[in-house]
């Protein structure tokens, strides 16, 4: 096949194998830049780096001599060792991974930060569905709303962090209700947009049908549009970790933006890449769970056919996406920790129940692609 050809479709052996070719030639660039950007840094012995302090009581200290007497210690050092103060070659920055998880708790820090993407995730989502739908959908509230709407999509969401610090203080909730702000932003005005682009031949086929508003609603509307809005979520991804970052140096009490704010202060490069290479894998497994929620929920976009399993896989994602829901909601409204029931945390049962859905939903999976009999829709 002609590589070269205008939109041309790759076989997957050619994709995997361009795609590992292109995995080397980026290391491989990434090491020689780093490389070409190193410096040789002398080795002196016994050589201390703290100046003396300018309010002491001994006033007789030359600070020319002592320049004096470093510059002859750097330009008479006999032993080099290379440095690299711009970018880490990939080697540095995948050994920094061990101290990270050791020394710089990384894996609490990390779960901190994907639980705030959670909650903002959830709020935004359970704000944005029903106004979007009240606007979209009723002239009135259309009238009212909908310039205001539009113009909050030009609002520089960084700016306004000092204001969520005085609205919601310093603490995880701000954190919260800032990342949520900031999904809403986008999320609004676009399930507004949406809802505009719904085919009228299906609101013609329900208008045939003698289907009440109510109806039209629930088997046109919100199928059509939670449907194109799942895409529109995975696109938030990277704005929602922007956002996270912004949020966590405010007050920096762990998490992922904390932690890489730190390093980037203390000049360990190879460490802020090895957290932002983190970052990147948080957020492609991010995406391939809303694919995989959008693929359940909505199997008409990629099926023809119902598969057997999926009715199952659906009901699993609905029961842990209710009880995720259920559980960010109870965490604003109550310490989940201390409440217990019959000898057991509430944040246990709650886990517990979440995970009975992912086992189903993998179930339903399961029995999806090792079955081939399909039924109708």
């Amino acid at each position: 096949m002609d590589l070269f050809k205008l939109r041309g479709e790759l076989t997957k052996n050619q994709s995997l194998l361009l795609g590992l070719v292109g995995f080397l030639l980026f290391i491989f660039f990434w090491w020689v830049m780093a490389e070409f950007l190193s410096k040789e840094k002398p080795i002196i012995s016994n050589f201390d780096t703290h100046l003396p302090s300018s309010i002491s009581g001994d006033h007789n200290i030359d600070l020319d001599s002592l320049a004096v007497a470093d510059s002859l210690a750097f330009a008479n050092a006999t032993e080099f060792e290379k440095v690299y103060p711009n970018l880490p070659p990939p080697q540095r920055v995948a050994g920094s991974f061990g101290s990270l998880i050791n020394d710089d708790k990384l894996v609490s820090n990390m779960l901190q930060s994907i639980w705030i993407n959670i909650q903002g995730y959830v709020w935004a989502v359970l704000i944005a569905i029903p106004l979007g739908f009240l606007i979209g959908l009723i002239p009135l509230f259309r009238g009212l709303f909908s310039r205001q709407v539009d113009a909050i999509r030009f609002l520089p969401l960084s700016a306004l962090v000092g204001l969520f610090v005085a609205w919601f203080g310093i603490y995880s909730g701000m954190k919260v209700a800032f990342l949520a702000f900031g999904i809403l932003v986008y999320l609004l005005p676009v399930i507004v947009q949406r809802i505009y682009e719904v085919e009228d031949v299906y609101l013609k086929t329900v208008f045939t049908l003698n289907a009440n508003s109510w109806q039209t609603i629930k088997s046109v509307y919100f199928p059509s549009v939670m449907s194109k809005v799942m895409d529109d979520m995975r696109v938030l991804t990277a704005i929602s970790w922007t956002y996270i970052i912004i949020a966590e140096l405010v007050n920096r009490q762990g998490g992922i933006g904390s932690l890489i704010f730190i390093k980037a202060r203390q000049g360990q490069l190879e460490k802020v890449f090895a957290i932002l290479i983190i970052i990147i894998a948080i957020g492609y497994i991010q995406d391939q769970i809303f694919k995989l929620i959008d693929k359940m929920l909505f199997p008409y976009k990629n099926y023809k056919s119902m598969r057997s399993g999926l009715k199952e896989a659906k009901i699993g994602v609905q029961l842990w996406l209710g009880v995720l829901t259920f559980a960010v909601i109870a965490n604003s409204l109550l310490d989940l920790s201390p409440v217990s029931l019959s000898g057991f945390s509430l944040s246990t049962i709650l886990l517990l129940a979440i995970l009975v859905g992912v086992a189903f939903m993998l179930y339903g999976i399961f029995i999806s692609y090792t079955k081939k009999n399909a039924v109708d829709v």
